[in-house]
């Protein structure tokens, strides 16, 4: 009887967090399409295009830790409003800094929308609060899926907006400002339990070097962290390299919406997949459609190439990520629970952080024109799905513990 009101409680949940993917997650294909194409209009060097998306991986990453110990201490409802409040105010700064051409206030609203991203990446774990083990791993689904709705709304939402008024892409920033605050009105019926207060003598948990020392904590963080990070690499430079191999914004964006559809479509059946065949076995399907991706890129630069390798890779993550956000939602205790969530999210971003930083010196800097880039960029993903497929293998190749003989 608990499990089943406790899934009517995460069901609902489930609910609130697609809308809020939907709504509030449009904003980052929307800044991610512009992002970088702003940057080429505002940076005093080339080089750094795209350093306004590194910036919102960035903050996400230095916010991962506070908002998951500020959501431990005042709940999910308390931090996700910090996060849309986040995305509003970096939407403001952001749309002074293109009023003023200026570039290094853009990139200040770029490090607060980070703090709206890092919020984000929290709803997938707010799904299983209350789910019991079996709904758990399709909460998480669902709640992914949330993103298929934001990958029509942004990219629509950027080519009604992004000429709009005289400054370009002031129109966006604008639109996003409103997204945040019509989106943050959701989390008034979200249906979480408060925080439970710890006892000073109360036991917490293993430490985070102890965390990071369990196999399974230490792969699925590793699994989350490449196909992240690739996914981002790649994602961040294509609006340059559709643009720079003659091709237009609206392609760009039309490439980036089919791509954050891929993302999280098969989110309403990737949950079932786990289920049934194992997070393991859907991480490893993940990495195989991400290399696949590479090679589709490494082929040509026609347009079909571009929709084709995007899409893998939006499928790719997907299996990825979900897989090993579900493996790491089995490797730790209720007490270790936003401990291990905000050093994921932390390490996770952290190197997305990277991945995005050199996605633009890649495209811009290596070689001599966008051709030469682009291939760099795929180029570069080949030794972390190497890291990635070994550590895996290794998990399920290693002898597993014994149990604890019966007392």
């Amino acid at each position: 009887m608990t499990s089943m009101t406790d899934d009517r409680r995460a069901r609902r949940n489930v609910t609130v967090l697609v809308a809020a993917q939907a709504i509030l997650g449009a904003q980052l294909p929307m800044i991610f399409i512009i992002g970088g194409l702003a940057g080429t209009t505002l940076a005093p060097n080339i080089c750094l295009a795209t350093l306004p998306i590194s910036m919102i991986v960035l903050g996400s990453m230095l916010t991962a830790t506070p908002i998951s110990t500020f959501m431990q201490r005042y709940g999910r409802t308390a931090g996700f409003f910090v996060g849309a409040f986040g995305g509003a105010l970096g939407a403001v700064i952001g749309a002074i800094g293109l009023f003023y051409a200026n570039f290094w206030l853009f990139l200040g609203g770029s490090i607060l929308t980070g703090v709206y991203m890092s919020a984000q990446g929290f709803y997938r774990f707010a799904a299983t609060d209350v789910a019991s083990d079996a709904y758990r791993p399709k909460a998480i689904s669902y709640v992914m899926a949330g993103g298929l709705f934001s990958a029509v709304i942004g990219p629509q939402l950027v080519k009604f907006t992004s000429d709009a008024m005289v400054v370009p892409f002031l129109g966006t920033y604008i639109a996003i400002i409103v997204l945040n605050l019509i989106g943050a009105v959701l989390f008034l019926f979200l249906d979480v339990p408060a925080p439970v207060r710890q006892a000073a003598d109360e036991v917490l948990g293993r430490t985070r070097r102890q965390l990071l020392r369990d196999p399974r904590i230490a792969v699925s963080i590793t699994c989350a962290m490449v196909a992240y990070a690739l996914m981002n690499l790649v994602m961040t430079s294509t609006p340059l390299a559709v643009v720079g191999c003659g091709f237009t914004t609206n392609d760009a964006a039309d490439i980036v919406s089919g791509h954050v559809l891929a993302m999280f479509a098969p989110s309403f059946f990737t949950g079932h997949l786990v289920a049934r065949f194992g997070a393991e076995r859907i991480v490893a399907v993940g990495l195989l459609i991400l290399t696949g991706a590479g090679a589709v890129a490494l082929s040509g630069t026609e347009l079909s190439n571009f929709y084709v390798a995007l899409i893998l890779l939006g499928l790719g993550w997907n299996f990825g990520f979900i897989g090993a956000t579900t493996m790491l939602s089995h490797a730790h205790s209720v007490a270790e629970r936003g401990r291990v969530q905000g050093m994921n999210d932390m390490i996770v971003m952290g190197c997305v952080t990277l991945a995005s930083l050199s996605s633009g010196g890649l495209t811009n800097c290596l070689g001599g024109d966008a051709v030469e880039g682009w291939r760099a960029v795929n180029i570069a993903m080949a030794p972390f799905l190497v890291l990635a497929g070994g550590s895996l293998i290794w998990l399920v190749m290693r002898p597993k513990p014994r149990s604890a003989p019966a007392e």
